[in-house]
């Protein structure tokens, strides 16, 4: 449950698009990390009372080792500027039920300029999506595709097995100006659009914003259990499903790796192999990268054997990808581990992302 503290903001430790990262004082002396979403709770300053939510961060979590500002008691925030009691400002209600459930305009509804567009569209027209289990994917997916088709339009939709405010990435921050936009989808809210389900999401997509191609992913701070089905990333199968239904092409990039410590997840992850093997019921293109090396690439061809019947199994040459890896405007880091310790991981991501842009032409 909920772990309450209260304390003051005695600095203002760095800002990205939609967060503040705090340190606050507490009455009994001690000091926590905090972050704050400005739009939702106000913008925090140094002497303001902030009242925090701080199980995460007392629990030792590692993505989520903040505690979170839940209210400026003292300072509360304005009224939005344009007022929220009526449907023409937006009914789409995010994180639903919890105590700071934002109120927003999705993309399709009625007071949506996008409306009747989205009103009318029931295919994404062949659209390459690239889905993926884990957010730390999503910027070796993007140097992939840009590696080959560098003008590509390429937004991404942020799915709500994790994060849910946008906000909390800095990858994504981090991404502005390399992305077509952002669609968060489902109970994640904060994106460039918001949309109600992934199959509107996709839809906007490819025609509100234009993509080329787009890449599905849960935000950072995935929950899992350690067991085949206890895992938020499992959703990806169900993703896959979504973008054939639409008329897309669906391209899975798969979990690869030979540096996680964890037998479950070396080779291709047991939490690929579930969502693609059990979960998409649509086939999808599943991407292997040339060149691994080769025990690595013997493990890789045996787990993905039982799966050749439904989709298709392509291998995509590597040359250049790496160049395009170190060149991120952000930087990698899966698990703890940067682009030197899980090369293999990065790698067949951004293969994914060039199979992509390669079906483009």
């Amino acid at each position: 449950m909920v772990r309450w503290r209260s304390g003051t903001v005695t600095a203002v430790r760095r800002r990205w698009a939609g967060a503040a990262e705090l340190d606050v004082d507490l009455p009994d002396g001690g000091r926590m990390r905090a972050l704050a979403y400005p739009v939702l709770v106000g913008d925090p300053e140094p002497g303001d009372r902030v009242l925090l939510n701080a199980g995460a961060l007392l629990m030792g979590l590692g993505t989520g080792g903040y505690a979170l500002v839940v209210a400026l008691p003292d300072r509360l925030p304005a009224d939005p500027p344009q007022a929220a009691d009526t449907r023409e400002a937006g009914h789409l209600v995010k994180a639903r039920y919890t105590p700071l459930q934002p109120i927003l305009l999705g993309v399709d509804e009625e007071a949506s300029p996008h409306h009747a567009r989205l009103a009318a569209a029931d295919s994404v027209d062949g659209m390459p999506v690239v889905t993926a289990d884990l957010h730390s994917a999503l910027p070796a997916i993007l140097a992939g595709v840009h590696a080959d088709a560098p003008d590509a339009r390429v937004a991404y939709l942020l799915t709500d097995g994790g994060a849910l405010p946008a906000w909390f990435s800095r990858t994504l921050a981090g991404l502005a100006g390399h992305l077509a936009g952002t669609v968060s989808v489902g109970q994640a809210f904060g994106g460039d659009l918001e949309a109600s389900t992934l199959h509107s999401g996709l839809l906007a997509a490819r025609h509100v914003l234009g993509a080329d191609v787009a890449i599905v992913a849960q935000g950072p701070g995935n929950l899992g259990t350690g067991t085949r089905w206890g895992f938020s990333g499992v959703a990806v199968g169900e993703a896959v499903n979504a973008v054939a239904t639409l008329g897309g092409r669906p391209v899975g990039s798969l979990r690869v790796s030979d540096a996680d410590p964890r037998p479950r997840h070396r080779g291709v992850s047991h939490h690929s192999l579930t969502a693609y093997g059990r979960v998409a019921l649509a086939p999808a293109d599943l991407v292997v990268p040339d060149g691994l090396d080769p025990a690595l690439a013997a493990e890789v061809t045996a787990a993905l054997a039982p799966l050749a019947a439904r989709h298709r199994i392509v291998t995509v040459p590597t040359e250049g990808l790496d160049a395009a890896l170190r060149a991120s405007p952000v930087g990698l880091s899966t698990m703890g581990r940067g682009l030197n310790g899980d090369h293999a991981y990065f790698l067949a991501a951004a293969a994914a992302g060039r199979h992509a842009a390669r079906l483009l032409s």
